[in-house]
């Protein structure tokens, strides 16, 4: 196979395939609202600029060594667009949207599918099922913000990329950042030079070696506090999946709200968006008379890491792929008032904000595909046997959007949850508003409806 049809995948990319499970498949879900969009006119917008990336026209292939992209010998847009006709109200369509994170995209094409809903209650509903190894949700925000430019007069500028092989690239990354974290910053004089080596040459080597000697025990111990930390209580939230999901999702709340109730408590909108999320957790589990003094519950939440990787490794704007890691947020179940969980998240958000903890976990889960397929499960479910749930918060942009020249109205998503997580939490910002979305197995939720009002309900909680 010539080399324009067939590209070995990255390991960060190829990761999501060698943790797919049946129950638990690592897919993407988007939706947006757009308002007057048609089949002819979205039909005509995804084959002039969503197919100028190439790696739309590729499906994942697994043969030696490992996955490889290779082109649809049969590909049609066809068959990644499906329109449905008939009005749903929005309870309709909650269940319809449930129904299509449950049914499988078909693995003998291109792992992605839109369905066109132009006829639903409060405007077009705009469906995307994506598999993780295509991209990461901030590499499909990018897209979608090449896409949609802030006038419905203004065509999309730039757009596109190449599927190019690179399979030194991870070998590249993962060199260059191992040589920054260990990098003795000694300066020596150049070979030749004429250049006297400095008088306190024997200092300035022995504090460069003493840097060096911190990084690489710091190196250890961030690894093993990531390795050693202990998995979450057994609870409600722990059940064997049964691999049906339901999904709900709120309607818009002003982002000013948030910021407000962070403004007044000095911490962050993040900070908020969390404790939102560990009060619906409290609830939960004294609902299920867990014992509260004993509970230990982590959220999985993914942190961009782009800009912690060395120059001429970062990803280009436009860049699909994987390129985020994970840091394990305890959270304050048994706190026992708002204010009480909000600044025990601040505290722990701001240490691991300066942990290596994301990067490590990015290396880590880079490796699943490389490690021999016995030691596969064992190894994610140490890895994600430390959460009970995937809280991901994507920041979308203040301005409002158009989509072929229809505004955009609301931007909302879903995210998969890898090992034996059986709960998602997504908090999606877009043009001044904030929406809150659940996706839960039914062996953790039947109905995440009252989850999701029990996140909004601690909004009242905080200082008016």
């Amino acid at each position: 196979m010539s080399q324009k049809e067939s590209h070995l995948l990255l390991p960060v990319d190829s990761a999501w395939l060698a943790l797919e499970r049946p129950e638990n498949p690592m897919t993407i879900t988007v939706m947006l609202r757009v308002e007057g969009l048609t089949a002819a006119r979205f039909r005509e917008f995804l084959r002039t600029y969503w197919l100028a990336w190439e790696r739309f026209r590729f499906m994942p292939v697994r043969r030696a060594p490992g996955w490889w992209w290779e082109e649809d010998p049969v590909f049609s847009l066809h068959h990644h667009l499906e329109v449905i006709t008939g009005e749903l109200d929005r309870q309709a369509l909650q269940g319809w949207v449930s129904a299509r994170l449950n049914q499988p995209l078909p693995a003998y094409r291109p792992l992605w599918k839109f369905w066109l809903l132009p006829e639903a209650e409060g405007g077009a509903a705009l469906l995307l099922r994506m598999h993780h190894c295509y991209a990461d949700g901030l590499s499909l925000l990018g897209i979608f913000e090449r896409l949609c430019p802030p006038s419905p007069r203004q065509a999309p500028v730039l757009y596109g990329a190449p599927e190019q092989a690179d399979a030194g690239r991870w070998g590249r990354a993962a060199n260059a950042w191992l040589r920054e974290l260990t990098a003795s910053e000694v300066p020596q004089a150049e070979a030749g030079s004429g250049e006297d080596i400095p008088r306190n040459g024997g200092t300035a080597g022995r504090n460069g070696l003493e840097r060096a000697t911190w990084k690489s025990l710091k190196l250890v111990n961030e690894l093993s506090q990531l390795l050693v930390e202990p998995e979450d209580t057994d609870s409600s939230l722990k059940r064997s999946l049964l691999g049906r999901r339901q999904c709900r999702w709120s309607p818009p709340i002003a982002l000013d709200r948030f910021r407000h109730i962070a403004t007044v408590t000095s911490v962050t909108i993040n900070d908020v968006l969390l404790s939102c999320v560990a009060a619906a957790v409290r609830k939960r589990l004294v609902a299920d008379n867990t014992d509260m003094d004993e509970a230990v519950l982590h959220a999985a939440v993914p942190v961009d890491i782009r800009s912690r990787l060395p120059e001429g490794i970062k990803p280009e704007p436009g860049t699909m792929g994987n390129y985020f890691g994970t840091v394990f947020v305890p959270l304050p179940v048994d706190g026992e008032s708002a204010l009480e969980r909000l600044f025990r998240i601040k505290h722990e958000t701001r240490k691991l904000k300066k942990s290596w903890q994301p990067g490590l976990s990015w290396a880590l889960a880079g490796s699943a595909s490389l490690i021999p397929e016995a030691w596969r499960q064992p190894v994610a479910d140490v890895f994600y046997g430390k959460a009970s749930a995937v809280v991901s918060n994507v920041a979308g942009t203040r301005d409002e959007r158009y989509l072929a020249g229809c505004r955009i109205t609301e931007q909302m998503f879903w995210v998969p949850q890898a090992g034996d997580i059986g709960l998602g939490v997504s908090i999606a910002s877009y043009a001044g508003q904030v929406q809150f979305g659940v996706v839960a197995d039914e062996a953790i939720m039947v109905d995440p409806e009252t989850f999701l009002d029990d996140c909004l309900q601690e909004l009242d909680c905080f200082p008016a």
